[in-house]
């Protein structure tokens, strides 16, 4: 277990070691979160001027802006070249549980439109097999309960995000406990249900990459092995 502080030093670092990925001019997608706050802090402090961002959430456009980052409708951007979000969680083979913040159908949808996906990490978001922190499911208001008792069917305990409001409207069911030996197939049983917007597993499409933050430096993991950098 690494304290706080070896933790925010862990986020900074891998947000550093992102920037090798940023190409002047270009648009680049940008995720949410503690270690993307990191990465855009270190993006405005690098001197990189991009053509512009394309922001998963209110928050993460109004961070870019701040350091004068010009930001951009995806649906003006066309594909993106890389995006760069972080997660709650990921094993070996890059899939991810992601939406602790809140901004999971946005930066799904970003993933989906760029042609790599950087995810940053600090090491204690790595587990063996997914599913120690709860699954964040965006749900039209309408569905909450009808989609909650056929989460239970499945084995899921859902519990409602209370006092939080997606940027697009909607409520967060957060789902402990749910089998996800099988990610992708949980990952589209849950897309098929009536009323969900989108679940927080991110195994149909994975990060490309995973660039992790230890102790001894950032590793870049490609797949079940990995290499440091």
């Amino acid at each position: 277990m690494i304290s706080s502080d070896q933790q925010q030093l862990q986020k900074q670092r891998v947000a550093e070691a992102a920037l090798a990925w940023v190409s002047p001019d270009h648009v680049l997608g940008v995720g949410t979160g503690s270690t993307v706050n990191c990465f855009i802090d270190a993006l405005g402090a690098s001197g990189i001027r991009i053509e512009a961002a394309v922001s998963s959430s209110e928050a993460t456009t109004k961070r870019l802006q701040s350091h004068g980052i010009h930001v951009r409708e995806l649906n003006l951007a066309g594909t993106l070249d890389v995006y760069i979000d972080g997660a709650d969680e990921f094993d070996a083979y890059r899939r991810l549980i992601k939406g602790g913040g809140g901004a999971l159908t946005r930066e799904k949808i970003i993933a989906g439109a760029s042609r790599k996906f950087i995810c940053i990490v600090d090491e204690s978001k790595k587990v063996g097999v997914l599913g120690k922190f709860p699954v964040p499911i965006e749900v039209i208001p309408m569905a909450r309960s009808y989609i909650a008792r056929q989460l239970v069917v499945m084995g899921g305990q859902p519990e409602l995000r209370e006092g939080f409001i997606t940027d697009n409207g909607n409520l967060i069911l957060d789902v402990h406990n749910m089998d996800l030996v099988d990610p992708v197939a949980t990952e589209k049983k849950i897309n098929n249900l009536p009323g969900v917007v989108t679940c927080g597993l991110f195994a149909i499409r994975s990060a490309d990459i995973v660039l992790m933050a230890t102790a001894s430096g950032v590793q870049e993991i490609l797949g079940i092995g990995n290499q440091a950098i």
